[in-house]
């Protein structure tokens, strides 16, 4: 299976479980690799027959910046969700990262797997 992915896709949104977490937006980092056979739009050369990682990336923009969750566990959990069902994905693997969340570190987060890859 061919992949389609996204990298370092950066968002702002109020994402934590400390008070001041709740009062500050911070940057999200986004890593996605989506299963997609792209042989039908290779050989059209049909954008609509993509998975468009343009439309992926403005519905999580949108999704995430609205959000506010206190896990990241929970974020990404949504996030998978949405590319799954709405953008028709079997499987996607994606590592959602907050840089400079603890000191010392470049980043922490989750990495998450759902669906199957064929």
């Amino acid at each position: 299976m061919d992949i389609v992915f996204i990298e370092d896709l950066r968002i702002d949104a109020v994402i934590g479980i400390y008070d001041w977490e709740r009062r500050v937006r911070q940057t999200l980092s986004f890593d996605i690799e989506m299963a997609f056979d792209n042989r039908v739009p290779a050989a059209s050369d049909d954008i609509a027959l993509t998975l468009n990682y343009k439309d992926v990336s403005k519905r999580l923009i949108d999704y995430v910046s609205a959000s506010s969750f206190g896990l990241v566990e929970t974020l990404a959990e949504r996030c998978a969700e949405i590319i799954r069902e709405e953008f028709g994905v079997s499987w996607v693997r994606l590592k959602l990262s907050k840089p400079g969340a603890v000191r010392g570190a470049k980043a922490v987060g989750v990495r998450i797997e759902r669906g199957t890859r064929s």
